[in-house]
């Protein structure tokens, strides 16, 4: 089957990418405004949130996992001057600090444990029962107040009738944003910034390679990394501004990889996997596209869109059939362990369909 020819891929930008990039500029500015009025209510409200900026769509507390699902930090403030430690290696409480009999599991490679010592300088508000247990900072606690504050600056702010706070089975917080065009879901997630070091754990580069220089490699380990509250007892690792780094100088070298990633994450969203809350997300594609990057280091590698957008989609429906892709900063955790296995096969059978018939749908 002869593949798609430019023609076709500039009708499916222009019918089809370029008006996704206004909907969700547009979506991405009216959440803004409502979630910056709110985190400025909660701040005022309790010293030790932060509202989040106002800088437009490329605002990095901003994730856009797919059209109508969000993922918005909130800066923790008054915790700085963070360092690594040897933390004790048994705990055993409840999110509640009822005593335990046996220990709490250890974290995964994406997360760890957050003590209040770890930093220098840390607001007394740390120290204080509701957020803190035996000197650790639990996400879960951070998440109650965090929750508890969202729903009193909801009414306050008089945006009863623009935000609705979801019900959750975890301690995460969900909130429904209406929109002009549609509702759009939002976590809100407490995040502690730490632009001061790069994180042990994530060995990375992995020696002997040339993507992306050393030049960029050391920008972006002095950008340091987050901590997010999204579970009970452990705290997430985050490289959203590594990985803003890595997507905003792409296609220095005049290559198409941004192109590939556009019309790929617009195939996903159109035809391989749908809905509102997708199995694979936009988060899940810059993953692939950085790893194909660094397979691929060449700029002709890059050249001939065909080629190299087939190749991007090959590499994500092996990930997907695999249900493994490994995260790119560490490499032993993988993005895809608790996705619904089902949802992943019936995704993998699309991108096997349109590997064997590679045409863009334009209805």
């Amino acid at each position: 089957m002869k593949p798609f020819t430019d023609e076709d891929v500039e009708i499916y930008i222009q019918s089809k990418v370029e008006r996704r990039h206004c909907l969700v500029s547009k979506a991405v500015e009216e959440v803004q405004k409502i979630i910056q009025q709110l985190t400025a209510e909660i701040s005022y409200k309790a010293v030790r949130f932060q509202a989040i900026s106002n800088s437009g769509i490329h605002n990095e507390n901003i994730k856009v996992l797919a059209p109508s699902q969000f993922l918005i930090t909130v800066p923790l403030r008054g915790l700085t001057g963070y360092r690594e430690c040897q933390v004790r290696h048994w705990r055993y409480y409840t999110v509640h600090g009822a005593k335990l009999l046996s220990s709490v599991r250890d974290p995964e490679e994406l997360h760890q444990w957050l003590e209040v010592e770890q930093f220098s300088k840390s607001l007394q508000q740390w120290h204080e029962e509701d957020v803190n247990i035996e000197g650790d900072l639990v996400p879960a606690k951070v998440l109650i107040v965090f929750r508890e504050l969202v729903e009193k600056s909801i009414v306050s702010c008089n945006l009863s009738n623009k935000v609705t706070v979801l019900e959750s089975f975890s301690s995460v917080v969900r909130v429904a944003v209406e929109t002009s065009e549609s509702q759009v879901e939002v976590e809100l997630v407490p995040a502690v910034e730490i632009p001061t070091c790069w994180p042990e754990k994530a060995r990375w580069p992995r020696c002997l390679k040339r993507w992306p220089s050393q030049e960029k490699v050391q920008c972006i380990k002095s950008l340091g990394f987050d901590l997010l509250a999204r579970s009970n007892y452990h705290w997430q690792l985050c490289f959203s501004r590594a990985e803003h780094i890595l997507m905003e100088g792409l296609d220095e070298d005049g290559g198409c990889r941004r192109k590939c990633f556009r019309v790929m994450r617009q195939m996903k969203e159109d035809v391989w996997c749908a809905g509102n809350k997708p199995v694979i997300t936009a988060y899940h594609l810059q993953t692939v596209l950085f790893w194909t990057c660094e397979k691929y280091p060449r700029t002709k590698d890059w050249r001939c869109f065909p080629e190299a957008f087939l190749r991007l989609v090959q590499k994500l429906h092996k990930c997907v059939s695999q249900h493994f892709l490994k995260h790119y900063f560490l490499k032993n955790t993988n993005l895809l362990k608790y996705a619904n296995t089902s949802d992943l096969d019936l995704v993998a059978s699309k991108l096997a369909v349109f590997l064997e018939n590679p045409v863009f749908c334009l209805d």
